[in-house]
């Protein structure tokens, strides 16, 4: 998701175009209980006022590419159907693993099914608490240098929504739930803007129409299939390279003061006021016009260092810092000052819409030594990135720290790293793994078998708020590259599956009216509205047991296509909270 640079560090590599944010706070070596962690309300913003740097020491503390293949069809509207229990992983979220549950107070119940041979009392119109594991099932769909969407910047606008097409039905045929899409890889849009130019990814020129918006057409086709759209920016870039002319309106004319190029690429200064009041003016403008489910920000916040370690020129801004009677130091202030973004960012984002997500996809180490015998890039240090502070002050919901070595590499282990970053959230925020599957092949680390491993890991530390992953890039799941597609269905994701809600939701939904008939149920809701999903579980015959079937848009009154038998459906608010399911029957 973010440009691959190899970076002139001895023991890390640091993908070219797939950097993406993540939040961190204190350590948190016992699990919080969902109850628990609803009741933890996400921590004012207030702490903007002051200097949003975070002491160390009290603390503790790639990319690659290939054509796209259509998937199988699926009914248009629903995800499909699970596999047989026998073609399930061992390990994929089984009983002991279900114990990192939605809160309690926020709509959700515990993942145990009902069983309703053991009450008397369900009939049909009854409501029981049928449930099922959550986990957040995503890819990164990169768009700078067409990495994943579009394939080529010379497409029409018939070709683009093609694409895209492509993309939302292999997301839905492998058993994801989610697609990161990335609509602002330089300064730029991947959707229609008043305030920055079209992306030349899209055209080849920087600010041409390309006939489609495909962030619109991509949140409709996926709403469709029940699937969240996640808008990925990248905050700071204003140019991925030099050797192009931007558009009239690009930020790095109309703040040219600010646009600083360095290795060979041009960035917008984190240390100006007013790049950061641009980049907010953004998120809340895509925000308030789009249904998005979520925005995301990847790893890239003052540049990594180019191959001879220049020092990133910014005396001017920091001197006049300290002139005006600042007393941080260089690497304090540039830290408050990509802190302050992220609140300011994090507050927009939830004024315009309370239901999306905001979420950061940080580098995979934090510091050197974090956890001990990790060795690597000092992000908090280098590049000004602090997860563990938008944690603590309750930024992010989510964070997706870059995990991109294999378990085998000791230094930078992913089931090293994993457990790690997931102690740290202290209920406080999820997270959410990113997994680099550009590599497999590669080399003999890199296998299927060790996606399997690193899956597994996330689900082991469920416990600790670890409910997802998201793969990089869209390209490889697209490819089917060496089976992993197939393999992720197969293995993991064959039984559907909702994100878990978001971390300070609270309240309850209220249960959905429905109505059986002959192979189908009608469902309706007194505030539909509010709604993106229904929850269809199918009651098993031999342990009675209400048991997940699938998803539906909630955009869909009538599910045809189901079994004779006992059914319960739930309905889905937008912030992923789901009522109790209610009871009916189809004959």
């Amino acid at each position: 998701m973010l440009i691959a640079i190899a970076r002139a560090y001895p023991v890390c590599t640091i993908p070219r175009e797939r950097k993406s944010i993540a939040l961190r706070i204190s350590y948190r070596p016992r699990v919080l209980s969902r109850r628990s962690l609803s009741v933890l309300s996400l921590t004012a913003l207030a702490a903007c006022a002051g200097p949003m740097t975070m002491d160390p020491d009290s603390a503790l503390d790639a990319r690659a590419t290939d054509t796209v293949s259509p998937p199988d069809s699926t009914t248009p509207d629903t995800i499909a159907p699970p596999l047989d229990a026998s073609e399930q992983d061992s390990a994929s979220m089984d009983a002991s693993a279900d114990t990192q549950n939605p809160p309690a107070d926020s709509g959700a119940r515990p993942d145990v099914a009902t069983d309703a041979r053991s009450d008397a009392g369900i009939t049909e119109g009854s409501l029981v608490d049928a449930t099922h594991p959550r986990e957040f099932r995503a890819m990164w769909v990169a768009s700078v240098y067409n990495l994943t969407y579009p394939t080529s910047s010379s497409l029409n606008a018939a070709q683009l929504r093609t694409e895209l097409q492509t993309i939302v039905d292999t997301a839905a045929n492998t058993g994801l739930n989610a697609i990161v899409f990335q609509v602002r890889p330089e300064s730029d849009a991947v959707y229609r803007s008043s305030i920055e130019p079209w992306s030349r990814f899209l055209t080849g020129t920087q600010g041409r129409d390309p006939g489609i918006d495909p962030l619109d057409v991509l949140i409709t086709m996926a709403h469709q299939r029940a699937i969240e759209v996640h808008a990925w920016m990248n905050p700071y870039r204003g140019a991925a390279d030099t050797r192009f002319t931007t558009a009239a309106n690009s930020v790095t004319r109309t703040l040219s003061q600010f646009a600083v190029t360095y290795n060979n690429a041009i960035v917008m200064n984190p240390g100006s006021s007013e790049v950061r009041a641009h980049i907010v003016r953004v998120v809340r403008d895509v925000t308030t016009r789009y249904a998005l489910d979520g925005v995301h920000f990847d790893d890239y916040f003052y540049p990594y260092p180019d191959s001879m370690s220049t020092p990133f020129p910014d005396d001017a801004l920091f001197n006049a810092y300290r002139s005006g009677g600042g007393t941080l130091t260089r690497q304090e202030w540039r830290r408050d000052n990509v802190n302050r973004m992220i609140a300011e960012v994090s507050m927009a984002v939830r004024a315009a819409r309370p239901t999306a997500r905001f979420g950061v996809s940080p580098f995979g180490i934090y510091r050197p030594g974090m956890p001990a015998g990790i060795t690597g890039l000092d992000a908090y240090n280098v590049i000004a990135c602090d997860p563990l502070a938008w944690v603590r002050a309750g930024h992010v919901d989510y964070i997706a720290p870059q995990l991109y070595w294999p378990s085998t590499q000791t230094a930078q282990s992913y089931t090293t790293l994993l457990p790690w970053w997931a102690s740290q959230t202290m209920g406080r925020a999820y997270v959410f793994a990113g997994n680099d599957i550009t590599k497999i092949g590669t080399t003999a680390a890199w296998t299927l078998d060790e996606v399997r491993t690193q899956i597994r890991a996330t689900r082991t530390a469920r416990d600790r708020g670890a409910l997802g992953n998201v793969f990089f890039q869209g390209r490889q799941i697209l490819r089917d590259t060496m089976g992993v597609a197939a393999m992720l269905r197969r293995d993991f994701y064959g039984s559907p599956a909702l994100p878990p809600p978001l971390v300070n939701a609270t309240g309850t939904v209220e249960p959905p009216t429905a109505t059986g008939a002959a192979g189908s149920i009608t469902v309706s809701h007194s505030a539909p509205a509010t709604l993106r999903a229904w929850v269809f579980y199918r009651q098993d015959a031999g342990t009675g047991a209400f048991v997940i079937d699938r998803i539906v848009t909630s955009a869909t009154a009538t599910t045809a296509g189901l079994t004779r038998g006992r059914w319960a459906v739930s309905a889905v608010a937008l912030d992923d909270r789901e009522s109790r399911a209610r009871v009916v029957d189809v004959r």
